[in-house]
């Protein structure tokens, strides 16, 4: 039996992909971008979130620990016991049954809308015999499917899945390798590489989407580059996703140090649009 390793599955989602859809996000990243704003997602192991706004301070969550508080094994007795909910742990193995089930539930919205499921992450990919798998299920099912990915996983990864994927929603980060490997820890050549073979297969199955981080990528080379890069592989469909700071709380709820950038500003967003035509 196939299991995921996941975080969170969201119904109702409008983000990511066409009409109303179920994104199932999967724990596990091998890119370590600096504007992430799901630090939950980067590592595979379960963590604890502790919300200190959210705490009464009772020490329900002391007494019910083994080892009242002084050490963590993860085991979740402090978030299910705490009654203010400011103890959460994030991370869960669940079967790719359990997780259809709970897909199936909204199959109405998705043939109403022309919606579906979403599987991202983290990078789904990473997980690429239970995403197959999992794809697979949905198609038979009659479920629209899209994989939410960042390319850098070997070429074998892709044509595992692509049977069973109708969109890939492709992250692009940054244009100019040294910038990539300075911002997200990894080179993007085989990112560009995967996309352009992604392409010569079926273009019009891609969503390119590059998020806007101040500071980072958001110059005319950048642009034109990754722009011309597109135009050169025939990929029409970009969206431009400008940095927010919703996540940022997510750092402090786990102990973690994160860094700030500034928000792009609504006139910077339209004149990036124009480098793509959109």
């Amino acid at each position: 039996m196939y299991k995921f390793i996941l975080f969170d599955i969201q119904r109702c989602s409008l983000l990511d992909g066409p009409g109303l859809r179920t994104t199932v996000f999967l724990k596990g990243c091998n890119l370590r971008c600096r504007w992430c704003h799901n630090p939950e997602s980067q590592s595979f192991a379960p963590q604890l979130f502790f919300r200190a706004s959210k705490c009464k301070g009772c020490g329900r969550c002391r007494d019910i620990c083994p080892h009242h508080l002084e050490s963590c094994e993860l085991c979740g007795k402090c978030a299910l016991y705490c009654p203010g909910g400011a103890r959460e742990l994030c991370g869960r193995e669940e079967s790719i049954e359990s997780v259809l089930e709970e897909v199936m539930k909204d199959r109405m919205y998705y043939d109403a809308s022309g919606g579906g499921v979403t599987v991202s992450g983290g990078e789904c990919m990473l997980q690429i015999e239970p995403l197959a798998e999992f794809l697979r299920l949905c198609k038979e099912a009659g479920i629209q499917t899209a994989a939410d990915t960042a390319g850098s996983v070997p070429w074998e990864s892709f044509l595992s899945v692509i049977p069973y994927t109708d969109l890939f929603l492709y992250d692009l980060k940054c244009f100019d390798e040294a910038l990539h490997r300075e911002n997200t820890g990894v080179s993007n050549r085989l990112i560009l590489e995967n996309l352009r073979r992604l392409a010569k297969l079926d273009k019009d199955k891609i969503t390119v989407r590059i998020p806007v981080v101040p500071g980072v990528n958001d110059t005319r080379e950048e642009m034109e580059g990754m722009a011309s890069f597109l135009d050169e592989i025939g990929v029409k469909s970009v969206e431009l996703l400008p940095y927010h700071r919703l996540g940022e709380h997510k750092y402090e709820d786990l102990g973690q140090k994160h860094e700030s950038f500034d928000v792009p500003s609504k006139e910077d967003m339209e004149k990036f649009k124009e480098y793509f035509n959109i």
